[in-house]
């Protein structure tokens, strides 16, 4: 029995519609035309599908199995074509974050939730990019955005800015470094550096100063929150490199000093890496904006 969607959809507003004239209206056809459909599918089915004696029209017990059929499966049919129809317009879609910056969670958060009220309809993940290749998984479409600070030549890739930050160091206002004006990579040799559980190469104290002058700091010590790092920097258990945006209510607590790193400070930039297709989409479009626009209100604290 060849059984199309069109075939359904007759059987439903036929029971719904009572009769042939009205079903036809319905569905746009003329009633010969779905008299025709009718009988040619009750013939592939073998049986009647319609008791035709009855008044209103009536659904024999064949007709009432496709019935249930009908509804089971047309409404998936239409939620289908309303999600696609959704993705063509750019109102739905999937947006799978992959984030190799360890501090950007707390930044990140409060840009996903003024997205997620402009776009209800797309599908948000957060996956952290340092316990996997991220950028080779962008290219093979298992998520769609790498939140980096190092940008790659990679074949239909595209890294959009999203903003700059300061690498600065912070230690207890009573360390003997608090004295300095600004910190040198000589200054770490004999001090417990804290730092996020990341690999060295993507640590910016370490990519940016430490490895290139080959300075090695007396102990490292790797902590997961932000929160326990500033506590045990204020407790003078070691010194940390955060970025300038993640520390701006330590500029403003005795307990600690912030100090640029270098003479006259680091910039690191951080972007959104996309594939070069999907950054034409809206929402794609959207949240780079809102990414923008939290980075400047928490550089302005």
């Amino acid at each position: 029995m060849h059984l199309e969607f069109r075939h359904l959809r007759t059987i439903k507003a036929i029971h719904e519609a009572g009769g042939l004239a009205r079903a036809a209206d319905q569905l746009n056809i003329t009633q010969s035309a779905l008299s025709h459909q009718i009988k040619g599918l009750e013939d592939q089915a073998g049986v009647e599908l319609f008791v035709r004696r009855s008044k209103p029209m009536r659904l024999s017990a064949a007709g009432l199995r496709l019935l249930r059929l009908a509804e089971q499966v047309l409404p998936q049919v239409e939620a289908a074509q309303a999600e696609f129809a959704g993705l063509r317009a750019g109102r739905s879609g999937r947006l799978h974050i992959a984030i190799e910056c360890h501090a950007c969670f707390e930044w990140l958060f409060p840009v996903l939730e003024a997205f997620r009220k402009s776009w209800p309809d797309v599908d948000v993940d957060i996956r952290p990019g340092l316990a996997f290749d991220a950028l080779p998984a962008l290219q093979k479409e298992d998520v769609d955005v790498v939140i980096s600070s190092d940008p790659e030549d990679l074949p239909g890739v595209t890294f959009t800015p999203l903003f700059d930050y300061s690498p600065v160091f912070v230690a207890a206002a009573a360390h003997p470094l608090a004295a300095k004006p600004w910190i040198e990579a000589e200054d770490f040799r004999g001090e417990t550096l804290i730092t996020y559980p990341v690999e060295r190469s993507r640590l910016d104290v370490f990519s940016q100063l430490l490895t290139p002058a080959r300075v090695e700091p007396a102990a490292i010590r790797q902590v997961e929150l932000t929160a326990v790092i500033l506590l045990l920097v204020a407790s003078n258990r070691g010194v940390s490199v955060l970025p300038d945006w993640v520390v701006r209510e330590v500029k403003y607590n005795s307990d600690y000093v912030t100090r640029p790193l270098t003479e006259h400070g680091l910039t690191r930039r951080l972007y959104a890496a996309a594939r070069s297709e999907d950054l034409e989409k809206p929402y794609m479009r959207d949240l780079v904006r809102l990414a923008g626009e939290e980075a400047r209100r928490l550089q302005s604290q």
